[in-house]
């Protein structure tokens, strides 16, 4: 959980951004974010966790973080390229690891939840006729049930990002979001990861601003 000191800038600083990523056809919305505005420098090279039950959804987040932040001039390393499976959760081999890398900060990402938001699509509301016999009123109410077709279901992926500084260990940078699942993991990532490393660019935490 976030310091109440951080969370309260978290919440004065919080703003709402909807980024649509046409090419794969998923919606991020960004809920919250931070930044450190006495952090001044930018990272040379990043270490990138990724928290995911999934091998397979962890690679893809760290390895789509690491590609595009290089893209935009920073140096950048995901952690299950250099870190023995037996070592994965291990606080002080990470940080081990860091170091040999030359890693001057680490951004650990994590797919903290899945929702579904369902939408009732009849918009219209119709009164029935009349409501003086049950029969009448019946045949209005069952005609009516809502079916499968008339809810439309949305499934999201609750994201949390956070960067801190690989010398004292504090927070630089964090943000909330909510990607729209559409396809397959893989694909609602690596919309998620152009969201986040937008940000970052326009932060100016990045090498290319």
């Amino acid at each position: 959980m976030m310091p109440p000191k951080l969370l309260s800038a978290f919440k004065v600083l919080a703003t709402a951004v909807v980024i649509t990523q046409l090419a794969a056809c998923s919606t991020t919305y960004v809920s919250s974010l931070w930044r450190d505005p006495t952090y001044q420098v930018k990272p040379h090279k990043i270490m990138i966790i990724g928290i995911a039950k999934s091998p397979a959804n962890k690679r893809t987040l760290e390895d789509d973080f690491a590609k595009q932040l290089k893209l935009q001039g920073t140096d950048a390393v995901s952690s299950y390229a250099i870190l023995p499976d037996d070592k994965d959760g291990n606080k002080d081999a990470i940080a081990a690891k860091m170091k040999e890398q030359g890693a001057d900060a680490v951004l650990i990402t994590r797919i903290a939840s899945r929702k579904t938001v369902y939408t009732n699509l009849l918009e219209v509301y119709a009164p029935p006729q009349s409501y003086r016999t049950w029969q009448n009123y019946y045949e209005y109410g069952y005609g009516n049930i809502t079916s499968p077709n008339d809810v439309e279901e949305t499934k999201y992926a609750v994201m949390e990002t956070n960067m801190y500084d690989a010398g004292n260990d504090k927070l630089i940078w964090s943000a909330s979001s909510e990607t729209q699942i559409t396809g397959t993991d893989q694909n609602f990532i690596k919309s998620y990861v152009n969201v986040m490393v937008k940000n970052m660019t326009q932060q100016k935490l990045l090498m290319r601003e």
